[in-house]
């Protein structure tokens, strides 16, 4: 990796993760960790391009047909691609499709850019997390592989301490914090060999744990916020994401907040 290069443009695609939920700013919308890296990579560069086609709930074969031709068509100097970890999530998974389509999303998108960027997705700890563990180091194995033959970088938050702390997650206990996505996109500037501005992989301090009740509390209000309705939309095979548009359907300079 070439150390303090210069990039002119930068494509995003994926789901929720890239979106940038639950980063939320004060006029509803997300921004999340591609947004910021973005932002930064344009305060370096003049007339830096900037676009992001993640959607909130897509599986790795809608991200692979959908979103790869579009961001392969753009021709950016940089791509990230980070799907599949939705698939694993499904009570039921055909993970020889998901190795599939995230190989055929790849090959579509390595070609088309200067540098693919994949990710090892960061995982909550918690008793949820471990009955789905299997599947989704299953998925990353692949994601090594896939970036070994394409010379694409790797960036794994998988491995990152700090980003299982529940801390990190929101009160839907799916999506990274404010502050998990900056530390995301401090990973992935350091990994495109810019220089740091700070260690992203610093443990958060020491706190004492919530207390019975506290938990409890917690536990009815994810229940009733966000399990229900997430099972509800797996059985009546809905997605958040469905007839919602991409959040920067095209590559234009980027001029969006920083805060």
């Amino acid at each position: 990796m070439e150390m303090n290069a210069t990039y002119t443009s930068l494509v995003a695609v994926g789901d929720s993760f890239t979106e940038g939920m639950s980063d939320l700013l004060p006029d509803g919308s997300y921004r999340g960790w591609a947004d910021l890296l973005a932002a930064r990579m344009a305060a370096r560069t003049p007339g830096f391009r900037y676009a992001n086609l993640a959607v909130r709930g897509k599986l790795i074969a809608q991200i692979a047909d959908e979103q790869a031709p579009l961001a392969a068509a753009m021709k950016a100097d940089v791509v990230t691609l980070v799907g599949g970890l939705n698939d694993t999530l499904r009570p039921k998974v055909d993970m020889g499709r998901v190795r599939a389509k995230l190989t055929e999303a790849v090959e579509i998108l390595a070609p088309s850019c200067k540098q693919l960027v994949l990710m090892r997705s960061p995982g909550r700890n918690g008793p949820v997390m471990e009955r789905f563990r299997p599947r989704m180091e299953e998925l990353f194995v692949l994601v090594d592989e896939l970036a070994a033959r394409h010379d694409a970088v790797v960036v794994d938050l998988y491995g990152a301490a700090v980003l299982g702390d529940q801390r990190m997650w929101d009160v839907d206990r799916l999506h990274l914090t404010a502050e998990g996505h900056r530390r995301v996109a401090e990973a992935v500037w350091q990994a495109l060999g810019l220089d740091a501005e700070d260690d992203w992989l610093s443990p958060l301090p020491l706190a004492r744990p919530p207390k019975w009740v506290a938990r409890r509390v917690s536990d009815v209000r994810f229940a009733r916020e966000h399990l229900v309705p997430w099972i509800g939309r797996r059985m009546s095979g809905r997605s958040s994401g469905d007839g919602r548009p991409a959040k920067r359907p095209e590559l234009v300079p980027y001029d969006g907040p920083l805060s």
